[in-house]
């Protein structure tokens, strides 16, 4: 791992610097807390289909998610059927995997559940937030915890969610911050996530 300095004079974790879309999206996004059961069962829904394709055609192709799948709102997600099913297929806007698609209509009845039970998916996700870790040198594809996350989610019925994809999860929410050290993101990150961890009672003691 490494940083790069941009030609705004900034210095970023590498891929972060790598095109225009990635600097506002690593910038902004990427490691900042998220409490939003939308944003995070989104979030969930969006490192499925990017499995076996890059991350960077997912972000593109974002916005054309949200519309396809009512703003990834479980609730109504969680109602999609057959007719859904088929328009999201011909739907060339979006990664067209029948497979994924059944996965995003599935979890979001298991997020349904999760709400229901946790009171909310922060509930669930933020406890297993990592605050003492230092900045990293390198950056692991899998931890124990997004194992260990992996397979809570898998016995609860959810797909697509395995140790990487939960990690990569994990890195984008804030639940651990990945931006190296001096890069420009990763003290307003920090910030971010702390202040997201402690408005619902999980920050750091």
């Amino acid at each position: 791992m490494e940083l790069v300095t941009c030609a705004d004079g900034r210095r970023r974790c590498a891929w972060g610097g790598s095109s225009d879309d990635y600097i506002e999206y690593h910038d902004v996004e990427w490691g900042v807390g998220v409490t939003s059961d939308r944003r995070l069962f989104e979030k969930v829904c969006l490192e499925g289909f990017q499995s076996g394709l890059s991350w960077l055609t997912i972000l593109r192709k974002r916005d054309n998610f949200r519309a396809a799948f009512a703003g990834f709102e479980p609730e109504t997600v969680a109602r999609f059927g057959e007719r859904d099913v088929e328009r999201l297929l011909a739907d060339a806007g979006i990664v067209r995997h029948q497979g994924k698609i059944r996965s995003t209509i599935n979890n979001a009845q298991r997020a349904v559940e999760m709400i229901e039970q946790h009171g909310s998916m922060a509930a669930f996700f933020w406890p297993h937030a990592d605050f003492a870790a230092p900045a990293p040198v390198e950056v692991p594809a899998i931890t124990e915890t997004s194992t260990m996350l992996s397979k809570r989610l898998k016995t609860s019925g959810w797909t697509f969610v395995g140790p990487t994809t939960m990690y990569a999860f994990m890195q984008a929410m804030g639940l651990v911050n990945d931006h190296l050290e001096g890069c420009c993101a990763r003290e307003p990150a920090e910030t971010s996530r702390r202040a997201a961890a402690a408005s619902i009672g999980f920050g750091p003691g």
